[in-house]
C-alpha cells in the first residue's frame, strides 16, 4: 500500500532550524512542512513590507533555505511553508537567490497568493457581504487605513496545485495551520476533495504536527522532568497510508517524547468544538479519535470522521488598536511585595495627577501573579526575596505611551527602597485589534493563483 513520510519543520516564526534539520537528516521523510504565521506575526509582517516593498515575509525563511537546500537536492526532499506571509513572490526570490548562491540549479518555487483580500473589501461592501464580526455580531466600522492586514486563510488546494506542477518548494501566505501538511498526503496518496474521512485524517496529522517540539515532549504538563534530551528534541514525523492509517513519531537520533500523553495535550490545544472543527478543506469530528501505542515512541491514530468543507472562509483583519506603554522595577527583601505595591499606587496616583490620558491599565507583580492574575494563592509575603512591578497601559497615541514610561526613573529616589533593575521604560508599541469576519469562500477561492519557477529562469 503506498505511504508517504511528511515531517514538522517549524512551530513559529523564529523557531529553531535545529529540528527541521534532524527531520532531513534522520527522519527518512519525503516532505518538512512550516508553520510559521499568526496573526501577530502577519501583522510585523505588514510593517515590514511597508519600509521596504521587497519584505513582507519571515525573515527566517533565508536560514531555512540555507541549511536545507542541499536536503532538498540531495534527498529529493520537498518543502512547504506559508513564510510568504504579505508578500509569497519576495520570500520565492529570495529562495531562488540563496539557489543560485549555492550553485543549486533546477528548483522548481510554487507559490499560492489570494488571501490577501485587503484590496477587496471596498467590493465586498458594495455586495453586500457582511463584514461583521462573527464572534460579537458587531458591524465593522474601521477605515482602510486603520486596518494593517486583511487575510483569508487558504487550505490545502492550491499547496497541492504546486506540488502537480512540480515544486519542490511551495510559499504560500496565510494558510490554516493544517494545511501544509494535508496538501502533500492529498497529492501523493491521491484523497479526493469530498473523501471527508481522509482529509479530516490529514487534518488532525496537521493539527498535531502544527506546534514542532509541541507533540513530541516540549511544553509537557506531564512527568515533563523524566522527558529525554530535550536540547535535541525531534519534530514530529507522520507516517501515513493512502486508507489513512497513520504513525506519528520523531526522527531517531533526537530526543523528546512521542507518546499518547504528549500527544493528547497536543491534541486539545485550541479545540472549542471538537465534533466540529472547521478548516477549509474539512469539517472534522474529533469525539472517536484513538491514540494507540505501537511501540516506544510510535503512537498509531484513528477514528476520526469528516464533513463536507464550509461554504464559507474565515478571515481575519488586524487594525491599530492604540498603543501601550509600560515600565517595570524591581525590589528586595524585605517587604518586597508591600513596596511594589505602594510604587504601583503612586504611579496610578501620577497619571491623573498629570494628566495623562489612559484607556485601560494593567498591574501585575512578578514572581508572585503575572502568570496566574487573580487566581494566585496568597504566599507569605516575607518569604519573599524579591518582586518586579510591571505595569502597562494602553492610550491612543504613541506620546501618551511614551509620557507613562517616564513615571518609573523617578520612583528609584522618590519612592519605595529599594529599586533595582528598571526596564521598558520607554518601550512603547503599537496594539493590534483583530477582527474575524466569514466570506462566501467563492468570492475568495476566484482569486487564488498558483505558479511554479525555476531557479534558472532568473540566472
Amino acid at each position: 500500500m503506498k505511504k508517504v513520510r511528511i515531517g514538522a519543520g517549524q512551530g513559529f516564526y523564529g523557531d529553531t532550524i535545529y529540528g527541521a534539520l534532524n527531520v532531513a537528516k534522520y527522519g527518512d521523510v519525503q516532505y518538512i512542512c512550516f508553520d510559521c504565521l499568526a496573526e501577530l506575526t502577519m501583522a510585523i509582517l505588514q510593517k515590514d513590507k511597508q519600509k521596504d516593498p521587497s519584505k513582507g515575509y519571515t525573515k527566517d525563511i533565508t536560514v531555512t533555505a540555507k541549511n536545507l537546500l542541499p536536503y532538498v537536492k540531495e534527498k529529493g526532499i520537498k518543502l512547504i511553508t506559508n513564510a510568504g506571509g504579505i508578500n509569497p513572490e519576495a520570500a520565492r526570490e529570495e529562495v531562488l537567490r540563496i539557489a543560485r548562491e549555492m550553485g543549486i540549479e533546477d528548483l522548481k518555487v510554487g507559490i499560492a497568493t489570494g488571501d490577501n483580500i485587503y484590496p477587496l473589501l471596498e467590493s465586498f461592501k458594495q455586495k453586500g457581504i457582511s463584514l461583521a464580526d462573527y464572534d460579537t455580531g458587531e458591524a465593522f466600522n474601521k477605515p482602510n487605513d486603520e486596518i494593517l492586514f486583511a487575510s483569508a486563510y487558504l487550505g490545502a488546494w492550491p499547496i497541492v496545485e504546486c506540488l502537480q506542477q512540480g515544486a519542490d518548494i511551495v510559499i504560500t501566505g496565510r494558510t490554516t495551520d493544517t494545511a501544509q501538511f494535508l496538501a502533500p498526503l492529498i497529492h501523493e496518496l491521491g484523497w479526493g476533495e469530498e473523501q471527508w474521512d481522509l482529509l479530516a485524517q490529514g487534518i488532525l496529522l496537521g493539527h498535531l504536527m502544527e506546534c514542532s517540539g509541541q507533540a513530541t515532549g516540549g511544553n509537557f504538563s506531564g512527568d515533563w522532568w523524566n522527558v529525554p534530551e530535550l536540547e535535541k528534541v525531534g519534530y514530529p514525523v507522520a507516517e501515513v497510508y493512502e486508507d489513512g492509517m497513520a504513525y506519528l513519531t520523531k526522527p531517531d537520533h533526537t530526543g523528546g517524547r512521542v507518546s499518547v500523553d504528549t500527544l493528547k495535550e497536543q491534541f486539545l490545544y485550541e479545540i472549542h468544538d471538537p465534533s466540529h472543527y472547521i478548516t477549509p478543506d474539512v469539517i472534522a469530528d474529533f469525539t472517536n479519535v484513538r491514540f494507540e501505542e505501537i511501540k516506544e515512541n510510535v503512537v498509531q491514530i484513528s477514528g476520526v470522521k469528516g464533513k463536507p468543507k464550509p461554504p464559507t472562509l474565515k478571515a481575519i483583519m488586524g487594525y491599530s488598536n492604540g498603543y501601550m506603554g509600560q515600565g517595570m522595577l524591581g525590589y528586595s527583601w524585605p517587604d518586597a511585595l508591600q513596596k511594589a505595591r505602594k510604587a504601583d499606587e503612586i504611579v496610578r496616583k501620577q497619571i491623573e495627577l498629570y494628566g495623562i490620558k489612559v484607556n485601560d491599565i494593567h498591574t501585575e507583580f512578578v514572581g508572585y501573579n503575572s502568570i496566574h492574575g487573580p487566581l494566585a494563592e496568597p504566599v507569605d509575603e516575607e518569604k519573599l526575596n524579591e518582586i518586579y512591578l510591571r505595569v502597562a497601559v494602553q492610550t491612543d497615541t504613541k506620546e501618551e505611551a511614551a509620557q507613562f514610561g517616564r513615571l518609573f526613573p523617578p520612583l528609584a529616589l522618590n519612592g519605595p527602597p529599594f529599586v533595582g533593575g528598571l526596564a521598558n521604560l520607554f518601550s512603547v508599541r503599537q496594539l493590534l485589534g483583530l477582527w474575524s469576519v466569514l466570506i462566501p469562500r467563492e468570492e475568495i477561492e476566484v482569486g487564488v493563483v498558483t505558479n511554479v519557477k525555476g531557479v534558472s529562469t532568473n540566472g
